[in-house]
């Protein structure tokens, strides 16, 4: 190759084919929720973990469900609550009785995409216990130590308004999240078309006469568009994603301004960079560019560096917003 030759552009077709059939997919069981999907999507090609912020009834447990489906990847749910102990999750060694051997039984931790529901409902030892695993994808029960399936990713959600019960997570736990996604209500259109296909669900007939309300969780049954090695290669493909040195310069440069502004008391961790990177890769690679652009970074600095920066007493005192702070930052450096 001469000098003046530029490498070859990588064929990812196949890769953001499977992609687009996963959105297309979930659009079928799940309405107006394709900001959702993207960041989902993001999070299970970047191995990242995502924070769900939203009220009740925003259809989460359901993406969750139809994207496991999907990509038929095994799926949990697990509801938060005060009493949940960490061997809940974990798992825990059973006495067998009739041997007197200890047999370890694993915890619903063990799967390839988890639904932690609530999570701030739960205790810190519990969230604590939750949060390790994600970190390190690893278990310890008793004296053994287990991996935890591949792909593995947690989603949990919390409620923005009710904190009654409730645990908030510390700073230094919410930064093992990869990204916190605030869902918004849906759009009035939307939500005419999910009262639509909510009254064309009918009834299911059971066995011996009876009969029950169809859900949206009984129109999950649709054939799978790939599985666990499709989303591998997806993996791969996102690692040829070229990254150009201005848009790490950028990268650091707004990790760097949220560390010292006056407003924030408490500025990213270098864990904010290296997460812009990797979901602005895969936005890139989910849009069918194999390089990024400015755009990935400002469509995702929010949900990536939000939940990392803490504002200051007094600018809290003076009506300041962390969002409105960070849009400050991005207009500064020439979003519009």
């Amino acid at each position: 190759m001469t000098i003046s030759e530029s490498p070859p552009v990588p064929d990812h077709s196949d890769t953001t084919d499977f992609l687009a059939e996963i959105r297309e997919n979930v659009a079928k069981v799940v309405v107006g929720q394709d900001k959702v999907v993207e960041r989902i999507l993001i999070a299970m090609l970047t191995s990242g973990h995502l924070l769900l912020q939203g009220v009740p009834g925003l259809a989460k447990t359901l993406l969750v469900a139809a994207i496991s489906r999907t990509v038929n990847l095994h799926f949990a749910r697990i509801q938060f609550t005060i009493d949940l102990l960490p061997s809940d999750i974990l798992g825990s060694q059973i006495l067998d009785q009739r041997t007197h051997e200890f047999t370890t039984h694993k915890g619903p931790i063990f799967t390839n995409l988890l639904l932690a529901d609530e999570v701030n409902r739960a205790a810190p030892k519990v969230q604590s216990a939750l949060l390790e695993a994600m970190q390190e994808r690893k278990v310890t029960i008793a004296k053994d130590t287990f991996t935890l399936p591949a792909p593995f990713l947690v989603i949990a959600t919390q409620n923005p308004v009710e904190q009654a019960g409730t645990f908030e997570l510390p700073e230094a736990q919410l930064d093992r999240f990869m990204l916190l996604h605030r869902l918004d209500y849906l759009t009035l259109e939307d939500e005419k078309e999910v009262l639509r296909r909510n009254m064309a669900l009918g009834i299911h007939r059971e066995e011996g006469g009876g009969a029950v309300a169809r859900t949206e969780f009984d129109v999950l049954d649709y054939e799978p568009v790939g599985g666990p090695e499709e989303l591998a290669k997806a993996m791969e493909d996102v690692q040829d994603v070229h990254v150009s040195e201005t848009f790490l310069e950028h990268v650091v440069e707004i990790v760097d301004r949220t560390r010292r502004h006056r407003d924030l008391e408490l500025g990213a961790s270098p864990r904010a960079g290296i997460a812009l990177v990797k979901a602005s890769r895969a936005r890139a690679l989910i849009h069918g560019r194999h390089y990024v652009i400015p755009e990935d970074l400002f469509e995702l600095a929010e949900d990536v560096i939000l939940h990392r920066v803490r504002p200051t007493y007094e600018a809290l005192a003076e009506g300041r917003t962390t969002p409105g702070i960070l849009e400050e930052m991005l207009s500064e450096m020439g979003h519009r």
